[in-house]
């Protein structure tokens, strides 16, 4: 497959690159800064400059044209403020879901954040609650797109650990930590998955082997 990753040095992305690399698939990687191109070549990906937050939808179809499949990775990441959050968590990943449509790629993955869909509790940061709201309304728009054979996946909390191959996916997982290994590894499975569109999963560490939650997820 030919597969595009916006936010493509991302932790999560530059994993994920590694092992799509690794099973002979052709990956490009979109990127903010030229200097972030060699973290993307040496993980097996080509590296494609583009802002997602000044691009237009022309210049990401150009990208996206020919590919198999498209996977929204991108954020606007630590000590950004609450503007970043909606340009890039919100904005950016409706952009890239446009462009998708309009270059006719139709199978689109969302990294997405476990309680995006409620509204944060009182008390918590700021710019964490509009980070949760900017990652929520993200996939409110994903999931209206009739053009798209989406899947949202939302990873409990993140850590650097090295990965399991143990899950524990599906709608409803209740809270817990999962490694970005693991996380990588879903999203390689689920786009072998085309069972799994349409659905929002929530993702943490357990004791189901990768490719059998992702089989069980989408009702194999």
């Amino acid at each position: 497959m030919r597969i595009v990753i916006a936010g493509g040095h991302g932790q999560i992305a530059l994993r994920l690159e590694r092992l799509l690399h690794a099973r002979g698939d052709e990956i490009a990687g979109i990127v903010r800064r030229p200097e972030q191109a060699g973290a993307l070549l040496a993980a097996g990906a080509e590296p494609v400059v583009c802002d997602l937050e000044s691009a237009s939808v022309g210049d990401l179809v150009k990208h996206l044209e020919s590919a198999d499949a498209a996977v929204f990775a991108a954020g606007a990441g630590p000590g950004s403020g609450i503007a970043r959050k909606d340009s890039v968590d919100r904005a950016a990943a409706a952009l890239f879901a446009d462009a998708a449509e309009a270059a006719g790629v139709r199978r689109f993955l969302v990294v997405s954040s476990m309680g995006a869909d409620r509204e944060p509790p009182e008390g918590t940061d700021p710019v964490f609650a509009a980070y949760l709201r900017a990652k929520g309304a993200a996939d409110a728009d994903v999931r209206a797109r009739a053009g798209l054979d989406w899947t949202i996946l939302r990873p409990g909390r993140l850590t650097d650990d090295a990965g399991t191959g143990l899950v524990t996916l599906g709608e409803s997982t209740g809270r817990g930590e999962v490694t970005r290994d693991d996380v990588a590894a879903v999203l390689a499975a689920l786009l072998d998955e085309p069972g799994t569109a349409g659905r929002t999963l929530e993702l943490i560490g357990g004791d189901t082997p990768v490719t059998e939650a992702v089989k069980a997820a989408a009702g194999g």
